[in-house]
């Protein structure tokens, strides 16, 4: 067979720049090394945590906020193989949706490992052994990431455990040690402490979500400490870690140089995850590598050999799955000759912890940094009528403007439905919209969202009306 576009990986980068290819008549393959299609984030990553976040969520405010609703209720119990088993569903069922697509726009699929023979030659080696090779002219490198382990503190996936383990415990830990104040550590830590674990988290930075506004990650300690008992420890270098059969100890170095113990039933390591190229043959292409194992590509996303392209976690910036979905976009429309764009900084990046935590253009620091003139403008959840409705206080949202111009350079919040709500400023980021642009905007009454204007209202001459 042979195809003008062959996708390696069938991820969110994958799997959208295939569709995206066949939509401009573009005759396309996708190869999986998996035997189902969605790569990390659809099966051991962005879908089922956020299936077990749920979950966890409803049992937590069944125990803590329900009564104070008028709902009563006796023997409240934990069904953790249930929880398993609602997220398998979860996943199967995205598993269907992306297999149905590609049916649906025509991509013939490959399931086994797909690797260069030469520059046009790929080779596909089945799980059974079988191999078959296919002819294309151009191929788009989408094959994603994995948890990056500690060369001292080696994987069990028994007591020492990534998070595609996490996802699968068969039991309630009674305490967890995180190992990485991230993103996939906080999250994960937090479905098991709304289900009754105890949880600390070991960091070497002295924050959590550190690549976020300061701000943010203060306020996020902050609530998780006082509402699910989380324990943080900054500035610790973890040396090691044992698995003693019922009991995980780990090691660490705290600031003054001592030596500590952590104890847990479980460890979670978290701590960032790594490109993944293995069997690739990218040498028999002659694809040249990066920094830190990454395929190295120019602004086009286009690697060395023309018409091999890279994205997503495999090359440089955020690892997320709606920036790889961006780029699978702009590869597939630049091979048809058109001239799409990304703006990098306003790709908005997401913490699904409980309150939610998002932020999107240029951090505080960052402005600091620049020596960039700028104002602030904040509003606290606390004053807001909606959140005061379903008892979601916690938080704010910031908003950063340029001093002399008023343009909107970063928004940064903690709160309810955050998630969604950070889609209002990537929308008025690109539009370079100014905080009175949005100030002036109606927002429906009452909504979380009226603490985005409420913000803008401040940084606009501290006009905030609720504060």
């Amino acid at each position: 067979m042979k195809y003008d576009v062959t996708v390696i990986g069938s991820g969110p980068g994958g799997y959208v720049a295939a569709i995206r290819c066949a939509q401009l008549g573009l005759k396309t393959a996708i190869i999986e090394k998996y035997n189902v299609l969605g790569g990390t984030c659809l099966n051991v990553g962005c879908i089922p945590s956020k299936a077990l976040l749920d979950s966890s969520e409803h049992f937590h405010n069944a125990a803590h906020t329900f009564k104070e609703h008028g709902i009563e209720l006796e023997n409240l119990q934990v069904n953790i193989q249930q929880m398993i088993n609602r997220k398998a569903g979860v996943v199967k069922s995205n598993n269907d949706g992306i297999s149905f697509l590609m049916k649906k726009n025509k991509i013939d699929t490959y399931f086994g490992l797909g690797s260069f023979v030469n520059k046009n030659t790929i080779r596909i080696t089945g799980a059974d052994g079988n191999v078959q090779e296919i002819e294309t002219d151009k191929t788009i490198i989408a094959t994603g990431s994995k948890p990056t382990a500690l060369p001292f503190l080696p994987i069990d996936k028994k007591r020492i455990i990534t998070s595609t383990e996490a996802l699968n415990l068969t039991e309630v830990p009674k305490k967890m040690i995180v190992i990485g104040g991230g993103v996939i550590g906080l999250e994960l830590g937090s479905v098991y402490a709304r289900l009754g674990t105890k949880v600390q988290v070991v960091e070497y930075m002295d924050s959590i979500i550190p690549t976020m506004d300061r701000s943010l990650g203060k306020e996020l300690q902050r609530i998780l400490k006082k509402t699910l008992g989380f324990e943080f420890f900054f500035n610790h270098k973890v040396t090691g870690a044992t698995n003693e059969g019922d009991v995980v100890k780990v090691t660490a170095e705290n600031p003054k140089g001592e030596v500590v113990t952590f104890d847990g039933d479980y460890v979670l390591v978290s701590v960032g995850r790594k490109p993944y190229t293995e069997g690739l043959g990218l040498e028999n292409a002659g694809v040249q590598m990066g920094e830190r194992g990454m395929i190295a590509v120019n602004d086009h996303l286009e690697t060395n050999v023309p018409g091999i392209y890279a994205i997503g976690d495999v090359v440089r910036g955020a690892m997320l799955a709606h920036k790889a979905e961006e780029e699978g976009v702009l590869v597939a429309e630049q091979i048809v000759g058109q001239k799409p764009h990304i703006n990098y900084n306003l790709i908005p990046g997401v913490v699904y912890t409980w309150p939610e935590v998002a932020g999107v253009g240029y951090t505080e620091e960052q402005l600091k940094e620049q020596g960039r003139a700028y104002k602030t403008g904040s509003f606290p959840f606390k004053a807001s009528g909606r959140a005061k409705a379903s008892m979601d206080t916690d938080g704010f949202v910031k908003v950063l403007a340029d001093k002399e111009t008023d343009e909107i350079l970063g928004v940064h919040m903690i709160g309810p439905r955050i998630a969604d709500l950070i889609a209002e400023a990537v929308v008025a980021m690109e539009f370079r919209a100014s905080a009175e642009d949005i100030a002036r905007m109606s927002h429906a009454h009452p909504t979380y969202t009226e603490a985005m204007k409420e913000a803008c209202l401040a940084a606009t001459e501290n006009r905030a009306l609720h504060i």
